[in-house]
């Protein structure tokens, strides 16, 4: 692709991005969300602010003058080219090239049996035998505690076992009795990247080293006639690589031995549309109807809700500053806020302690969290683990995760 004939450079979508550290340098990795290519990408970071000069309304000759004049940087409008064309490889520019490999991704995965595990031989083990025995690792360092017969729902994080584990296994283990009661298991993940589409469903089943776990179907039809086909299906492509409900599925087989049962997979996006318009998810007119058709249709099965979320992303990796001694300090009280507005079932405090610091700490659960406490209200819950999980080499970078059972 080339824009040396003055036509704008398509808008870059919204994709990964991740730091990098080689030889002393800084790069930034450029993945697609969507995987609909092999290819990733990897850019200095001096000169990543070409990114976000490719906003569809500029050719290379124009972002090459605005990177001179901004960003004092010198490069060519035929260096810019073959970036773009790198872009436009990798199905990273909203362009017709990448409608049409959306398309076919779509269609492909619509047809599949199943939705094939993502992180299986990368976050675990995809051998049965090997994934039974990894998981048990984290169940068998554990207290023996009492496993109550009347939990509802539950918050799982969707962070790698590697770094997770302890705080899935407290939280699976405590509600195994339950789980492997249930009949319908509703997962309400986070959506890191369908921005434009509040709640996405898919009638795909869910596979995991277990074997497949069905989805039920009839409800997400219920779903969708309440919330519109064209919304409720528009951002199902992104169950394919996201893998926040995928990390609560492999512990939901596992809990129950391997053992099927019906599950609710759906996405949630980033609550960004309120921060900016001013406006409350509790005045959302969608999510009223979402909570009001899910309520009744579950209201007659053994159903358990997860809310595969984790808490605040704080520190270089996720833009901010390193985090110190008194930064972890503030960061720990900010969450045990959280926590307590999730213990006590308040969903409109949950929201507005994040609103009130315009997430500050990046809270990616907070929309499946949000959203299990309405379906659930009223609620009572228990927080039983919570931990900071390094992001970063330098340890100035945290995660934050926890576990909670709603009754």
């Amino acid at each position: 692709m080339s824009s040396t004939d003055a036509n704008p450079i398509p808008k870059l979508r919204a994709v990964e991005t991740t730091p990098v550290y080689q030889g002393g340098r800084t790069f930034i990795l450029l993945r697609d969300p969507l995987r609909l290519a092999d290819q990733q990408i990897i850019l200095p970071q001096e000169i990543s602010p070409v990114l976000a000069l490719c906003d569809g309304t500029r050719d290379a000759g124009a972002i090459s003058a605005a990177l001179a004049i901004r960003y004092g940087q010198n490069i060519s409008p035929v260096e810019i080219d073959h970036l773009v064309s790198a872009l436009d490889d990798a199905h990273l520019l909203e362009n017709d090239r990448f409608l049409e490999a959306k398309e076919k991704a779509l269609l492909d995965y619509v047809q599949a049996p199943f939705r094939k595990p993502l992180l299986s031989g990368i976050s675990y083990p995809s051998d049965v035998a090997a994934l039974r025995e990894f998981l048990n690792s984290y169940l068998e360092k554990l207290e023996t505690n009492p496993k109550p017969k009347s939990i509802r729902g539950l918050v799982s994080p969707h962070i790698d076992y590697a770094r997770g584990g302890h705080v899935y296994a407290q939280v699976w283990a405590r509600a195994s009795q339950v789980i492997q009661e249930a009949d319908l298991v509703v997962i309400l993940g986070s959506d890191h990247f369908g921005e434009d589409d509040p709640l996405s469903l898919t009638h795909q089943n869910y596979a995991t080293p277990y074997g497949v776990l069905p989805t039920a179907t009839s409800i997400v039809d219920k779903l969708a006639k309440a919330l519109d086909e064209r919304i409720a299906f528009n951002g199902q492509l992104y169950h394919k690589a996201e893998h926040s409900i995928e990390m609560a599925a492999v512990w939901l087989h596992h809990m129950r031995e391997g053992k099927p049962c019906e599950i609710l997979p759906i996405l949630c996006s980033s609550f960004e549309r309120f921060f900016k318009g001013g406006t409350s998810p509790e005045e959302d007119f969608l999510f009223q109807r979402f909570i009001d058709t899910l309520r009744s249709a579950i209201a007659d099965r053994s159903a358990v809700v997860v809310a595969a979320g984790d808490l605040s992303h704080v520190g270089p990796t996720f833009g901010g500053r390193p985090l110190d001694f008194m930064g972890r300090a503030r960061l720990k009280a900010a969450d045990q806020e959280l926590m307590e507005r999730m213990c006590s079932g308040d969903e409109k405090g949950f929201y507005e302690a994040i609103r009130l610091i315009e997430n500050r700490n990046n809270v990616c659960g907070l929309p499946p969290i949000y959203l299990t406490l309405r379906l659930l209200n009223p609620a009572q819950g228990e927080a039983v683990s919570y931990d900071l999980c390094p992001a970063d080499k330098q340890g100035t970078s945290v995660v934050s995760i926890c576990g909670v059972l709603f009754q």
